[in-house]
């Protein structure tokens, strides 16, 4: 088993709630990477989008990204836009195993609308808008997403599942 997992997908496909999940059953650390950047800022990813834009989040996140890639013995549940850009999918496949947790945008939107997290992309959307809007940047995604070296249903997916594809490959 590679000393790296990136967990990647779309928000709400249950990256960190999978990848803690994970690492306590293969005895490696977690880390959320959005958890990691707004402690290294000290501040939430909705005020560093307000404070800084989009742009100095990604420059974090990428820097945050390499340090990760010098470390051993992790799950990483990436941001959802993080393998779309400067090139972060290309270091994952790199420097450990992708796994892309895929899911309906009909099934992302049920969970994003149950979720508690605070989501600067989806704010102030209906559900008709935040369907559009998930199929659209999910459309664009996914060209990046489907690089992993494991895609995988995200629907009732355990842990245990992902446990035994990254044993068996």
């Amino acid at each position: 088993m590679d000393t790296r997992i990136f967990l990647i997908g779309f928000m709400g496909s249950g990256k960190s709630t999978l990848g803690a999940q994970l690492a306590r059953r293969v005895g490696y650390q977690f880390i959320d990477m959005d958890h990691m950047i707004e402690e290294t800022a000290e501040m939430s990813i909705p005020e560093i989008f307000n404070d800084h834009g989009e742009e100095v989040f990604r420059k974090w996140e990428y820097d945050i990204l390499r340090e990760l890639c010098r470390r051993e013995k992790l799950v990483i549940s990436t941001g959802g836009g993080a393998p779309c850009h400067s090139n972060m999918m290309d270091l994952m496949n790199t420097h450990g195993t992708t796994i892309y947790l895929k899911l309906s945008p009909e099934a992302l939107k049920t969970r994003l609308i149950q979720s508690s997290t605070e989501r600067p992309l989806i704010m102030g959307k209906s559900e008709p808008e935040l369907l559009d809007f998930i199929k659209s940047l999910l459309e664009k995604r996914e060209l990046f997403y489907k690089r992993a070296a494991h895609i995988v249903d995200g629907i009732n997916l355990q842990s245990q599942t992902l446990e035994k594809l990254l044993m068996d490959s």
